[in-house]
């Protein structure tokens, strides 16, 4: 059990804030109100941040429904290096976390490590949602979270998992049947419903146009700026062609692009591929099934298909030696 009281005493004293990745979905959004909640439980004021914007339906019915204050970093103009900064869903130096002014003295997420940091307080464990961390801290400190506190983590898990179907670990099972007896099922069923825009029919149809296929892997390249979570659902669309057991989505972000990753199969890991593919471009990591990364368009051909291109081939790189990864395990 991790230690909640330990969390409290390192940011007790001061300002403190609970940054989630960039462009948060419902599990980063769920994550920090919990842990917002729970704070507020030991007389603890805490502020969420993100960097990005929190454009998708899904993210935007949470803020609405739950009253779920979050403050855009560019408007946080009084953080100072003494301020104390907890991470969810997200650790630091991840391409989707931008860095900010005060002190990262805590962590608490569930994607692998991609690049070590220290910090004086960590949670990071493998499961299918970081709100499963979340709820597990008010059960093991006897925490009854409210109606609104535990529909929010309920909507967490169940989006992370797609209901179950990806990523889910027994711990997630676990925790969903804990908080479901306190959450708002109604609401739930609601929240469910009309998660699409009309816009975002706009970066379906330009990925199908583009998707390229080779073998099993499918590509698709959307040559404007879309929110991460309207590139991930794009992802687990190419992914649910019959043909495809490996998808690459990838579409305009500021000054590069911006990366999701699906697999379907064990020997892709879809994390370390698009580590590998995207080192010494920009950075790259994530689950087994799913995984993200950001591209500096600055080391990529300005030319639209050289550029299409030499990000194949840095894939193909990739998957080729986990091919060969895979062949020589069998081997030995």
């Amino acid at each position: 059990m991790k230690d909640l009281q330990e969390l409290v005493r390192i940011v007790s004293g001061g300002n403190v804030y609970i940054q989630t990745h960039n462009y948060p979905d419902p599990d980063a959004i769920a994550s920090a109100f919990g842990l917002q909640k729970l704070l507020g439980h030991f007389g603890i004021h805490a502020q969420i941040c993100y960097d990005g914007s929190a454009e998708k339906l899904s993210a935007q019915a949470m803020l609405n429904h739950f009253g779920i204050e979050m403050v855009s970093v560019h408007d946080l103009t009084d953080m100072t290096p003494e301020d104390r900064i907890i991470t969810v869903d997200s650790q630091k130096y991840n391409s989707n976390l931008t860095d900010l002014c005060g002190d990262e003295v805590a962590c608490i997420d569930h994607h692998p490590t991609m690049i070590p940091c220290e910090y004086p307080y960590r949670d990071v464990r493998i499961t299918g949602a970081c709100a499963s961390l979340i709820a597990e801290y008010f059960f093991d400190n006897g925490i009854v979270p409210d109606q609104s506190t535990a529909t929010a983590l309920v909507y967490g898990i169940k989006m992370d998992t797609a209901d179950f179907s990806r990523g889910m670990t027994q711990f997630d099972v676990d925790m969903y049947a804990k908080l479901f007896p306190y959450a708002d099922n109604e609401l739930l069923e609601r929240l469910k419903i009309n998660t699409m825009e009309f816009t975002d029919l706009k970066a379906y149809g330009s990925a199908i146009e583009n998707i390229r296929v080779f073998g099993n892997i499918g590509y698709a390249y959307i040559p404007f700026s879309c929110p991460d979570a309207l590139i991930a659902m794009i992802s687990d669309f190419i992914l649910s062609l019959d043909i495809i057991e490996f998808s690459v989505v990838y579409a305009v972000r500021g000054n590069g692009y911006k990366f999701s990753v699906r697999s379907e199969t064990p020997d892709l890991h879809a994390g370390m591929i698009i580590r590998d593919a995207l080192t010494g471009v920009g950075s790259g990591g994530g689950h087994a099934r799913m995984a993200g990364g950001f591209a500096d368009g600055a080391k990529l051909p300005e030319d639209e298909a050289m550029r299409n291109h030499e990000i194949r081939q840095l894939f193909r790189l990739a998957l080729d030696k986990a091919q060969r990864a895979k062949d020589f395990a069998e081997s030995t």
